[in-house]
């Protein structure tokens, strides 16, 4: 058997292209439009460079910081995102993953495992909501998160339900019935190994989102609740306050991409945000979020706990954006492909990655701990940042 160790994430990737159905890889990937925004998320990092040290450094670094009240063991968590046919034991393997690598769990309303089982798994979840249904929705489905032991909660705002890639999007069926499974068993059959896991749980990809249940009812499909969401009328400002202050506990605005925004979240009395572009699903065009960071975390960094999400795929990655001002980072795709390579070991293995590379860049650069970061510690190339919602 080859070694099922990885030692980067793009390598990661290839084998969980390996080892996926093709239209479930092809989810994975995901991108909107021309994916200018998906692209410039990776490549943005790549502009910025290092001035390394050699002799002095310290022989130990210290990794660990706190976000919305959890002390974490590295500075990166695990972003929200549903994962239904990736592997059958889902985010309940991811949680694991992050609870034995000392850091949080963040779970998707559209997730395929119910909140009750993620918490069991790591303590440390937070839960992710949209503002889809009625308030009474919200309020019972938020409630049921505080109930199951989630510790925070992230409200995603980011998405405008951008349609279509020039690559094409894979196809979701609405349930995997019995006509469903006869039409996917081909795609199915050239990745056996992926096709056995599922097998030896006697269960099939489950496309329902038990998380968005209401009381007394079946679990909705993806779909379903897919519409009821684009249904629903965004949020105002306001009814971001009021859900934070129905929740109570520490709370992040997720999908920040601009100085005014980031202000409306401190005024809403969040205790988090993170600086998002929903991976590039969201509108394409919109810049590389760590282009955005620096005038974010100039503007209210010290107001509010600045995370940032999407792009990431290295330790070096993390650290230029800590540097940069953000206090973690939230990854998704990484994790994803960690998943879909080997499962829960896969995902460990790509935190380990992580880790390693971020303990590697702060003994290059002569920093002992993440706390003794700032912009100096990166070269910032001319034009390279972005500053949205401020006045000319």
């Amino acid at each position: 058997m080859a070694n099922p160790w990885f030692e980067s994430v793009a390598e990661a990737q290839r084998r969980a292209q390996k080892r996926l159905p093709r239209s479930v890889y092809s989810a994975l990937v995901a991108g909107s439009e021309r994916g200018v925004t998906i692209e410039d998320n990776t490549a943005a990092f790549g502009e910025l460079g290092w001035a390394p040290r050699t002799a002095g450094q310290s022989a130990t670094r210290d990794l660990g910081t706190h976000v919305m009240g959890q002390d974490i063991a590295l500075p990166v968590v695990i972003s929200p995102t549903g994962v239904q046919a990736v592997h059958p034991d889902g985010e309940v393997a991811v949680a694991r993953a992050a609870a034995a690598r000392g850091t949080a769990m963040g779970l998707s309303s559209f997730a395929s495992k119910p909140v009750e089982e993620v918490v069991a798994a790591n303590p440390q979840t937070f839960f992710q909501i949209y503002w889809s249904g009625s308030m009474d929705q919200i309020v019972q489905r938020m409630e049921r998160a505080r109930a199951a032991g989630a510790v925070g909660l992230i409200a995603t705002l980011d998405w405008s339900f951008s349609m279509g890639r020039d690559w094409g999007s894979p196809r979701i069926p609405e349930r995997i019935d019995l006509k469903e499974a006869v039409r996917f068993a081909p795609e199915a059959l050239t990745r056996p190994r992926w096709l056995r896991d599922f097998l030896r749980t006697k269960r099939i990809p489950d496309l329902t989102v038990p998380n968005m249940q209401d009381p007394g009812t079946d679990a909705p499909t993806f779909f379903g609740v897919y519409g009821e969401w684009m249904q629903t009328p965004p949020p105002t400002w306001e009814q971001v306050a009021w859900l934070r202050e129905q929740w109570g506990g520490p709370f992040m605005v997720k999908g920040v991409t601009r100085v005014d925004e980031a202000r409306r979240a401190v005024d809403a009395g969040a205790t988090a945000l993170s600086v998002s572009n929903h991976g590039g699903n969201n509108l394409d065009g919109t810049p590389a979020t760590i282009r955005v960071l620096p005038s974010i975390a100039a503007a209210v960094g010290d107001d509010i706990e600045v995370l940032l999400d999407g792009g990431v795929r290295r330790g070096g990655d993390v650290v230029k954006a800590l540097a940069l001002g953000a206090r973690a980072v939230m990854i998704g795709r990484a994790y994803l492909w960690g998943l879909g390579a080997n499962g829960q070991a896969g995902v460990e293995n790509v935190l380990d990655v992580l880790r390693s590379g971020i303990d590697s860049a702060l003994m290059g650069i002569g920093v002992s701990s993440l706390a003794e970061l700032t912009p100096e510690h990166v070269l910032v190339p001319d034009g390279f940042t972005r500053t949205l919602g401020v006045p000319a």
